[in-house]
């Protein structure tokens, strides 16, 4: 199993609705990857993030999925112009010493396929994490 989490704090001045928009169509967007076993996407206490969400699937070929699937890049492309600071980091049981460097190579063949999402994650002004584009976490 892997966990995909991720943490964030949103750009000052947004409304309270837009964040429960944020929120919920974040919440929507999860449920349509099939490879999503388990989900929570919610406010983030006992650290300096506002918002955190994770996100269960069984192998590499559901984080794959996952990460390319259309309702991935679609709350990506809607939600990262409103983040200031952002943290992903994956959890997993898999022994594989590679497992690491196998997550990352997904992060890039992404950011290599889809180089607006590379821009958006890039354009965040505090990002570490899951091979964030000419970053090293």
């Amino acid at each position: 199993m892997i966990h995909h989490c991720i943490r964030m704090t949103l750009k000052p001045g947004l409304s309270d609705d837009e964040v429960a928009a944020g929120i919920e169509r974040t919440r929507d967007a999860t449920t349509r990857i099939p490879s999503i076993r388990s989900w929570v996407v919610g406010r983030d206490f006992g650290g300096d993030y506002e918002y955190s969400a994770i996100s269960v699937v069984e192998d590499l070929d559901g984080y794959e999925e996952m990460m390319n699937h259309p309702a991935h890049l679609e709350i990506d492309r809607l939600g990262l112009p409103l983040v200031e600071k952002f943290m992903s980091f994956d959890i997993t049981d898999d022994p594989d010493p590679e497992m690491g460097a196998k997550i990352a190579a997904i992060h890039q063949r992404r950011y290599d396929s889809t180089p607006d999402i590379a821009g958006l994650v890039s354009d965040l002004r505090d990002y570490t994490g899951s091979a964030a584009p000419g970053r090293h976490a």
